[in-house]
C-alpha cells in the first residue's frame, strides 16, 4: 500500500481536510466571480465552504445511512428539504451579512433576514446546488472507500479462516508425528539400541522445526528438504537393514517458497504403511525436483502382504487428507496430486507451481 493511503488510513480526518482544501482551491482559482482580486474571491469561497460542510456532513453521515438506508423514505425527504432549505438561507444570510459587509462598497441596501428567508426562488437558484455538489462528491467517495474497506475486511476474513484451518491441519501433523516416533524410540529403548541417542537427537531437531520454524505461511524449500532428510534419518535409525530408502533431491532454487509441512506427512505414510508391520525388506523412494518454480514430489513405497493394524487408532489416510485440505487451501489451482496404488506398491505424485 503506497505511503498515502497508509497515512490516510490511520488518520482519517486528514482526508478529510484535505478533500476540503483541494475543493476550495479549485473553486477559488477556477471560478469567477466579481472581485478584482483572487483573495477576496478565496474569502467569498472560503466564508460558503461552512454551509457547503454542514450540508455535505449531514447528508452523507446522518440523513443517507439513518434514514434512507433504514427505508424511512418519508422522514428522509423531509429531512433532506429543511436542511436543504436551511442550508440556501444559512449561505444567503454569510454573504450578505459577512462577504458583502466586508467586501462590498458602502452605501448598499442589504436584505433583511426574513427576505431571505422568504426568496426561496433566489435561494433554491443561486446556493442549492453549489451547497450540495460537494456533498455527492462526498458521498460517492465515502461508498467507494466503503465498498474498499468491505473487500478488504471480506479478503482479511478468508485469510484468517484460511490461517486457522491450515493451523488446524497442522495441529493435527504434531501430534501425529510425535506419537508415533515416541512409539518408535520406546522400542529402541526396550532393546537398549545404541541408536536411541541419536533417534532423541533427530526427533528434537525435526520438533524444534515443527513447533518454532515453520510459523510464517511460507519456508524455503531448502528448510522443507531439511525437514524430510532428518525424518528419513531417523526412520534409517529405527529399521536399519530392513529398510531400503532412497531420496533424490534435485532443486534449481533452494530458495523458493512453499508452505511449510506439506510434504512431510505424505512421507510419514509412506513408513508408516508400506513399512511399519513388513516382515520383509521394504522400500521407499522419495524424490524432489523443482525447476523454474516447478515442483514435482513423490514418494513410493512398497506394501507388505499382510496389512498392519493401526495400533495407534489414527485414521489411516490422514496424511494424505491433510495434504489434499492444504493444496486446496494455499495452491488452488495451481497444484495436482495423483494417487497410483496396486497390491504391492503405493505411489503418491505430487506437482506445485511456486510461483509467488
Amino acid at each position: 500500500m503506497p505511503k498515502i493511503l497508509e497515512f490516510l488510513e490511520k488518520r482519517p480526518y486528514a482526508g478529510h481536510i484535505m478533500f476540503w482544501i483541494g475543493l476550495f482551491l479549485i473553486e477559488s482559482l477556477g471560478t469567477e466571480l466579481d472581485y478584482e482580486h483572487v483573495l477576496q474571491r478565496m474569502l467569498h469561497k472560503a466564508v460558503l465552504t461552512i454551509p457547503k460542510i454542514i450540508a455535505a456532513y449531514t447528508l452523507v453521515y446522518y440523513q443517507i445511512p439513518n434514514l434512507l438506508f433504514k427505508k424511512k423514505y418519508v422522514l428522509f425527504t423531509i429531512s433532506f428539504v429543511i436542511v436543504c432549505y436551511l442550508v440556501c438561507v444559512g449561505a444567503r444570510i454569510l454573504v450578505v451579512y459577512v462577504v458583502e459587509e466586508i467586501l462590498r462598497p458602502k452605501p448598499f441596501e442589504q436584505e433583511t433576514i426574513s427576505e431571505i428567508f422568504a426568496d426561496v426562488g433566489m435561494l433554491y437558484r443561486h446556493y442549492y446546488l453549489g451547497a450540495y455538489l460537494p456533498a455527492i462528491i462526498l458521498l460517492i467517495l465515502k461508498l467507494l472507500k466503503d465498498g474498499f474497506d468491505k473487500k478488504s475486511a471480506l479478503e482479511k476474513m478468508e485469510k484468517e479462516k484460511i490461517s486457522a484451518e491450515l493451523s488446524f491441519l497442522k495441529s493435527q501433523i504434531h501430534p501425529h508425528f510425535l506419537f508415533n516416533t515416541l512409539n518408535n524410540l520406546y522400542v529402541l529403548t526396550l532393546k537398549k539400541s545404541d541408536t536411541a541417542p541419536e533417534t532423541v537427537l533427530k526427533l528434537s531437531e525435526i520438533l524444534d522445526y515443527m513447533l518454532y520454524r515453520c510459523n510464517d505461511p511460507y519456508i524455503t524449500i531448502e528448510q522443507e528438504i531439511q525437514l524430510i532428510q532428518n525424518y528419513v534419518a531417523l526412520e534409517r535409525i529405527r529399521y536399519g537393514k530392513k529398510l531400503s530408502v532412497d531420496v533424490s533431491i534435485e532443486v534449481d532454487n533452494f530458495q523458493a517458497k512453499i508452505t511449510p509441512l506439506l510434504l512431510i506427512s505424505i512421507i510419514e505414510n509412506a513408513f508408516k504403511h508400506g513399512v511399519s508391520g513388513s516382515s520383509s525388506n521394504s522400500i521407499v523412494s522419495i524424490k524432489v525436483s523443482v525447476e523454474n518454480s516447478q515442483m514435482h514430489f513423490e514418494v513410493f513405497n512398497s506394501k507388505p502382504k499382510i496389512t498392519q493394524k493401526d495400533l495407534t487408532k489414527i485414521k489411516e489416510g490422514i496424511g494424505l487428507k491433510n495434504t489434499r485440505k492444504q493444496l486446496a487451501l494455499v495452491y488452488k489451482d495451481k497444484s495436482s496430486i495423483e494417487v497410483v496404488e496396486d497390491s504391492s506398491s503405493y505411489l503418491v505424485s505430487l506437482t506445485i507451481d511456486l510461483t509467488q
